[in-house]
């Protein structure tokens, strides 16, 4: 993208110059050809000008026993182009004349001669003058050939070198401004092209600052990459708004069923606690027991819920926790779920343990990596039948992989990446299901502690396997 800006820019300032270069030229060229036409106007014999055709005509000037006179290729050549011939001697008196005004003299001074060599229609003749020599024997004799005004014009040009500087200078200047309006001019028109949509990604951003996500711009052009990436993005932040509202209501929804489950307890342990508490009532000691029991279960199921919550406030906000030391996972796995068998609950329940190995030696934290197993196993054994069959196998390469997996009624695909959140599943009441709720979210913030990964797949039907890495 960089480079297409930078080639884009490069490209504007080039095209700029080339613009004002190919106008100074066409100028300049307009001006040759202007001068080229003035020139073929007073083109004679294939000549460039009357200057140089007088220059060369000494060759139809031709002698013959001390007598001067023009050839007769020399007269076609004076006839085509309207014009006439005097021959000087050296002392400036006319030998030979072809079709010589009647108002041309026919002895010059040699003032005269310079003067009607200057200027055009000295002579009153209506003729622009130039002026040749023909050396025969050691004789220089001159030729005046006029031309008619109305076809070759003389202009005498007098200037200053000190003012053909100023001049230079000015018409530099002028050239300069003119080129500079021009490169202005044209600058403008492509800097249009190349900031113009700036302007729209500027207000697209803006937008989406603001909150509007609705942005979409045709992915086209210079700038085809970002507007893609600003199209993405509004996308993305679209999904993201749409996932923040089903958090917010899952975590809404959560902190009521969470709160539910506290109020609960407390309820009962209130309730308890002030029968017992009651000087009117004599309760047996048995009553009094049971109650205690009640209230002391409820009392432990608030601080798990607590606990909880407070864990995984640890773990979102990277506290140091992790008490790492090195023991064996193998033994770790099988002791958890040995006391998950002995819990009354889950003593009939169908959960197998497979490891070929005896040993396998890891640093970890022994008490969080045991909760991390024992969550996956309450998981697979509340949320599924009582006839559920949960198989437990650890396998060691370059890294230990714990497996739990159940052929329960699994899980369908799109909750599958709600599974791992904090807010997914309210808190369940019910006997069968005790704790916060955060099991999954909690397993998962422990493995990441660890440097490991968690992950789940599921088939809706069929099975949902865990696969715990570390």
């Amino acid at each position: 993208m960089k480079w297409k800006l930078t080639l884009r820019f490069v490209s504007t300032i080039i095209s700029v110059v080339i613009i004002v270069t190919i106008i100074n030229i066409v100028f300049g060229i307009l001006f040759f050809i202007g001068n080229s036409i003035y020139n073929q106007n007073n083109e004679i014999l294939g000549h460039r000008g009357p200057e140089d055709f007088v220059r060369n005509f000494h060759n139809y000037v031709l002698s013959s026993e001390d007598n001067i006179y023009v050839s007769d290729e020399g007269k076609k050549a004076l006839d085509s182009n309207k014009t006439w011939i005097q021959v000087l001697d050296e002392n400036g008196n006319e030998i030979y004349n072809y079709k010589r005004p009647e108002r041309a003299p026919i002895k010059y001074t040699p003032f005269q001669i310079v003067h009607v060599n200057k200027y055009r229609g000295a002579m009153n003749t209506a003729s622009t003058i130039f002026i040749g020599e023909k050396v025969v024997e050691d004789k220089q004799y001159s030729y005046i050939i006029g031309f008619p005004m109305e076809k070759v014009d003389k202009q005498v040009l007098t200037y200053n070198t000190d003012e053909i500087g100023v001049f230079i200078k000015d018409i530099s200047i002028i050239v300069l401004v003119v080129d500079s309006i021009i490169a202005l001019f044209f600058g403008y028109l492509f800097s249009r092209k190349l900031t113009k949509p700036l302007g729209d990604i500027i207000s697209g951003v803006e937008k989406l600052e603001n909150g509007d996500y609705d942005v979409y711009y045709s992915d086209k052009g210079i700038y085809s990459d970002v507007y893609s990436n600003l199209n993405n993005l509004s996308d993305t932040l679209k999904s993201n708004k749409s996932e923040r509202k089903k958090l917010d209501k899952m975590r809404d929804e959560w902190i009521a069923n969470i709160s539910h489950d506290i109020k609960t307890p407390l309820a009962s342990i209130k309730g308890y606690g002030e029968m017992l508490s009651d000087d009117d009532y004599e309760f047996t000691s048995e009553e009094i027991k049971s109650y205690a029991d009640i209230i002391h279960r409820k009392s432990n199921y608030i601080k798990e819920l607590v606990d909880d919550l407070n864990l995984t406030a640890k773990l979102k906000n990277n506290a140091s926790i992790i008490n790492k030391k090195e023991i064996n996972l193998v033994k770790l796995v099988r002791e958890t779920v040995i006391d998950i068998l002995n819990d009354p609950n889950y003593s009939e329940r169908d959960i197998n343990f497979i490891c070929d190995e005896d040993v396998i030696l890891k640093e970890v934290d022994h008490n969080l990596i045991k909760r991390v197993i024992s969550n996956l196993l309450y998981n697979a054994l509340v949320h599924n039948a009582e006839n559920v069959k949960i198989e437990v196998n650890i396998i060691k390469d370059e890294q230990v992989h714990i497996f739990v997996k159940d052929n329960g009624k699994g899980i369908k695909l799109e909750e599958i990446k709600y599974i791992f959140d904090r807010y997914y599943r309210g808190t369940n009441t019910g006997k069968r299901h005790k704790g916060s709720g955060l099991g999954m979210a909690i397993a998962k913030e422990i493995v990441k502690a660890h440097g490991g990964d968690i992950k789940i797949t599921s088939i809706l039907g069929e099975y949902t396997e865990t696969e715990v890495i570390l």
